[in-house]
């Protein structure tokens, strides 16, 4: 029989689950499970595996997980694996189906929430391999505010196609090259099918990088963790050294929330920044900070810009993949050299226990020779490529990724479409040519619902070698994959009644990234007849989770958060 319930922090929260003559039961569900008498004076830790075979992103996090949790055991904890939900982003793209992809990161977060809540886990690791489910899984571990670490399910290998690599990107801009000629059916098909080789998140500097490398330089995953092959002993050693640390962070009682500090999150963006990652990472640090209760604006990006610049030459707008950046040595050398330019904060906490700066001072500098990430004197760009965007089409404001490769101003004819498949297969037939913008709206959280991602258009764009001659403008978001001329996130959304609602085929729009302004070319009084004039539209959904979430959805501005205040 067990103690009853102690202070011990070790197990703040299973102690009430477990312990006492009263929770006789409790304990006789766990023995059925494989638990000892010894076990539940353990500390219980919980092991949130996002394992699905509905993509390749998290195909492989089954056995990670388990490598988790048997160190969790061999460090004196009682590891207890349970599983949340993925969906694929690149499968679902360009359909109906992509709507739920940033609803399942609020899926995910609330159900890890639930089952730590409901089963009294004292720590937590969690493991997430595609897009949503990395912020997801950081939002429940802020929320919880229990002692956790994340781990990044790892990068894919690239494919190899005619002597060069390829990924998915390569597959959706393969779709444009179709539609004008310049490939056929086969060598459609043979890219198709060697792309995507096995395991692991795509492979360029595309959501899932982009947000593992936010998330380590947060503080909230081991050193080097987003920087590993999916497939690899280094992934598998990873894993077993974060469940060694929950243990000891435990045991030292460290909370996320001393980790998720306003200055973690300005690491977050600066080394972001210097990624040329993507521009979802604004809408997830805005929420991931909204869950930590850290402060945290558009505007944050603007200023840690200003001092950050674009080192990586990774895809979408660059040449490498991620694949190679782990070869040179992973992320901590680039977070050696921005500590050492005075651009992160280095007293940080971290999940080992120390410092950024602790964690970083024996990172060895990139081989010399390697093209990859360029030294601070001979940047890709000198400030930061994620362009906040404000204007009488944006009056709360808008994320444009500006790489510089693309111009930096670009003024055309809107052409209108009410969803991103009505634009794509005006794309795909040659009806958008040089100089047009394309508007795509009603894409919002609340008035897709769901706020898709704008591969198809956009690949289909640069398929075309229109890049640097359209634009494409939307209240949805795009993929960490896209590139051009692209500005997304556009608030207050044309379902709300924002100006891009009002927005007639033909009428003229600028994109300013060096004045941050997105304009609508008309005179202020025929925008706000345009306003007056115009009528809400009736909701896409009535029921259902898609419904659900468009009531309680935020602004993108604010994160598009489902527990905001009310």
């Amino acid at each position: 029989m067990t103690t009853p319930a102690s202070p011990d922090p070790r197990r703040a929260h299973s102690s009430i689950m477990l312990d006492g003559p009263e929770r006789a039961a409790s304990r006789a569900m766990l023995h059925a499970v494989g638990f000892t008498r010894e076990d539940f004076n353990k500390s219980q830790i919980g092991i949130a595996s996002t394992w699905s075979q509905v993509t390749p992103c998290n195909s492989h996090i089954d056995g990670l997980a388990r490598e988790a949790a048997a160190a969790v055991d061999d460090a004196g904890g009682k590891a207890l694996i349970f599983n949340t939900i993925t969906i694929s982003d690149g499968i679902s793209m360009g359909t109906e189906g992509m709507k739920y992809s940033l609803v399942s990161r609020e899926v995910i977060a609330d159900s890890i929430e639930t089952v730590t809540g409901c089963e009294g886990f004292d720590g937590l690791v969690a493991i997430g391999g595609c897009d949503k489910n990395m912020p997801g899984c950081l939002i429940a571990l802020a929320r919880l505010n229990r002692p956790a670490v994340f781990v990044y399910g790892g990068t894919i290998l690239p494919g190899c196609h005619k002597n060069k690599l390829v990924d998915v990107v390569s597959v959706f801009e393969a779709v444009g090259k179709h539609a004008t000629g310049e490939i056929d059916d086969r060598e459609l098909a043979d890219i198709e099918a060697c792309a995507i080789p096995g395991p692991g998140s795509c492979g360029g500097m595309y959501t899932a990088n982009t947000m593992a490398c936010a998330i380590e330089a947060l503080g909230m995953s081991l050193p080097n963790s987003s920087a590993q092959a999916a497939v690899s002993k280094d992934k598998v050693m990873d894993c077993r050294r974060a469940g060694e640390a929950v243990v000891r962070l435990v045991q030292r009682d460290l909370k996320p929330r001393e980790i998720m500090t306003r200055a973690a999150f300005e690491n977050a963006i600066a080394v972001v920044m210097a990624l040329g990652g993507s521009t979802n990472a604004v809408l997830h640090l805005l929420a991931m900070a909204h869950a930590a209760e850290v402060p945290l604006t558009l505007d944050d990006f603007t200023a840690i810009g200003a001092r950050v610049p674009v080192l990586a030459d990774l895809k979408p707008s660059g040449k490498h993949l991620m694949s190679e950046l782990v070869a040179i040595g992973g992320l901590t050398p680039l977070l050696k050299t921005l500590l050492d330019a005075g651009m992160l904060h280095g007293d940080c906490l971290t999940v080992t226990g120390q410092t950024l700066a602790e964690n970083v001072a024996d990172a060895r500098p990139y081989p010399a020779a390697q093209t990859i990430i360029r030294p601070l004197t001979d940047p890709i760009k000198k400030t930061g490529h994620l362009v906040i965007l404000y204007g009488n089409l944006a009056p709360t404001g808008a994320v444009a990724k500006i790489s510089g490769k693309e111009g930096t101003r670009f003024s055309g004819r809107a052409r209108v479409f009410e969803s991103e498949e009505t634009a794509l297969q005006r794309i795909l037939d040659g009806g958008i040519v040089a100089g047009d913008v394309v508007v795509i709206r009603s894409e919002g959280p609340r008035g897709g619902p769901g706020m898709r991602e704008m591969l198809s258009p956009t690949s289909a764009i640069m398929g075309r070698g229109l890049g640097k001659e359209v634009a494409l403008i939307t209240d949805g978001r795009f993929s960490g994959g896209s590139h051009g001329f692209v500005v997304g996130h556009i608030t207050p959304e044309a379902f709300v009644g924002g100006p891009l609602a009002v927005v007639n085929e033909g009428d003229k729009i600028t994109i300013d990234a060096e004045a941050r302004t997105l304009t609508l070319e008309l005179p202020e009084g025929e925008i706000a007849a345009r306003l007056r004039a115009w009528q809400p539209p009736a909701p896409r959904y009535t029921r259902g989770v898609l419904a659900k979430y468009a009531r309680l959805v935020s602004p993108a501005s604010r994160g598009a958060v489902t527990d905001a205040e009310l």
